[in-house]
């Protein structure tokens, strides 16, 4: 899976661990999410939305993309 997530990230100057510290959850996980090994629930996606000020659908774009 694309996503933003880790581009969001280092925009802010932040490390893995300070932005899961931020969004409750561990630094493990948020890796797994930026490399696209797992995708957030959606209520971890609105958290992560909430946070960023972007759109789920832009951060995790291929979660939401269907192909026929």
């Amino acid at each position: 899976m694309n996503n933003k997530l880790a581009e969001l990230r280092t925009k802010k100057s932040m490390t893995q661990k300070e932005l899961a510290k931020a969004l409750n959850t561990n630094d493990r996980t948020l890796g797994a999410w930026e490399r696209g090994k797992r995708t957030p629930r959606p209520a971890q996606m609105q958290k992560i939305e909430d946070y960023f000020g972007v759109p789920k659908e832009e951060i995790f774009f291929e979660a939401f993309s269907y192909s026929k």
